[in-house]
């Protein structure tokens, strides 16, 4: 629904920028140019989806092999005494204690097919033992803002977008997109802990986050001491490397349990050819509205003011060609990823604006419609104060994605 007003805003505000420029200023090509951005946007649109079709049937094949080899479980058992603390509420043996883990650990890797039935499941099951059904229980709210934190440790969809449009090296983001989504995390975690008065200074709670937090800032005291050319070299090549590692360890362990690794391949290859199909739709819907937008003017001036604003303030503002796929990120997965394309399209893949609109795509993931259907799966119609800590794990990661694009690339 959110989508539905956006897309039409969209159209609206571009007809109306362009009867201003006709009128006012007699700019006769304005509405030529409008009308050829739905052309070439749509072809666009049309063209990135065709693109992705061999990338992303890669990479959903080797998702398949880490699946079908364990990684999930390793992962759900890693975790296990860390999230038995942050559910208080969830008795150890209740059912939706595995799924929770297990969606988690699918997100993580970015196992979307895998996570979102997992995480419906784990719904269902805590509001089984929910006492108020039309309330969300602090359990759902934990579970739910952890999935709008959007922690993911292979951002796949992102660099698949960067290769489609010409990055010269598409993983370059992934250590930053890593940094950022983990502050991501942190945010929205700590902000519900608050609300939910879990004791954070438990020992289990706090070795966990403790290392995770000196982990961040040993890799950010490592980079700051290194040049901008140190940095981009070890991003590189430690992006790259660990990325090979990660498919070689999901290889490895299928091949340990006896798992047909060609045979999972195809499998999980056949869903990339669909998913590449299935969205092409979505890409051409959002970009053609975002190209109207951009050619009507509308999307040069509200860049220009949050410019000006930052300027009179003496703030770098070298980044605001982004801010439109922030501002979507919390409303739309689909509308953000428009954005970012729209992004790498109009100032390059490897631009500045082109990273950090791809950082913050991976930053954090879309708050509303993760409420609305986790919760709507399960009829819950107060949502207390999830939608609050779920925008505070959005702003913390695009505040975090927009400080590490400079430490990385400006």
């Amino acid at each position: 629904m959110v989508l539905n007003y956006i897309w039409i805003a969209f159209f609206l505000t571009a007809f109306i920028v362009g009867i201003v420029k006709l009128v006012i200023f007699h700019d006769m090509e304005v509405f030529p140019q409008i009308m050829n951005a739905t052309f070439e946007y749509a072809k666009t649109g049309f063209e990135i989806s065709l693109g992705l079709t061999g990338v992303l049937t890669l990479w959903m094949g080797l998702m398949k092999i880490g699946e079908k080899g364990g990684v999930v479980k390793i992962f759900s058992m890693l975790v296990g005494p860390f999230f038995h603390r942050l559910f208080p509420e969830l008795e150890k043996d209740h059912p939706a204690i595995g799924s929770i883990m297990m969606n988690v650990s699918a997100n993580m890797l970015g196992l979307d097919n895998a996570a979102t039935p997992l995480g419906l499941k784990a719904m269902k099951e805590m509001q089984d033992t929910n006492k108020n059904k039309d309330t969300a229980s602090n359990a759902m709210i934990m579970f739910l803002v952890l999935n709008t934190s959007g922690l993911t440790l292979i951002p796949v969809t992102i660099m698949v977008y960067r290769f489609q449009l010409g990055a010269a090296d598409p993983s370059d983001i992934f250590i930053p997109i890593l940094l950022a989504t983990s502050f991501s995390t942190l945010a929205g975690l700590i902000s519900v802990a608050l609300y939910q008065k879990i004791n954070l200074f438990d020992r289990v709670i706090l070795s966990y986050l403790g290392g995770f937090v000196l982990l961040l800032c040993s890799i950010l005291f490592l980079l700051t001491g290194m040049s901008r050319e140190d940095i981009t070299a070890f991003s590189s090549v430690a992006a790259n490397l660990t990325l090979f590692s990660i498919i070689i360890c999901f290889i490895l362990l299928a091949v340990i349990r006896k798992v047909n690794v060609y045979e999972t391949f195809i499998e999980g290859a056949k869903d990339g050819f669909h998913v590449a199909v299935r969205i092409i739709p979505y890409l051409i819907a959002i970009l053609v509205a975002v190209g109207v937008f951009r050619a009507s003017g509308a999307m040069d001036m509200f860049i220009h003011l949050i410019k000006i604003s930052l300027e009179m303030f003496n703030i770098n503002s070298d980044f605001t060609g982004a801010l439109p796929t922030a501002f979507m990120k919390p409303l739309s997965g689909s509308g953000a990823r428009g954005m970012m394309v729209d992004a790498m399209n109009t100032y390059g893949a490897d631009s500045f604006v082109g990273r950090v609109s791809s950082i913050v795509q991976g930053a954090t993931d879309t708050t509303f419609y993760i409420i609305a259907v986790y919760f709507g799966s399960v009829g819950i119609k107060n949502t207390r104060y999830a939608v609050t800590c779920g925008l505070i794990a959005d702003f913390a990661g695009i505040a975090a994605s927009i400080f590490i694009a400079y430490l990385f690339f400006h």
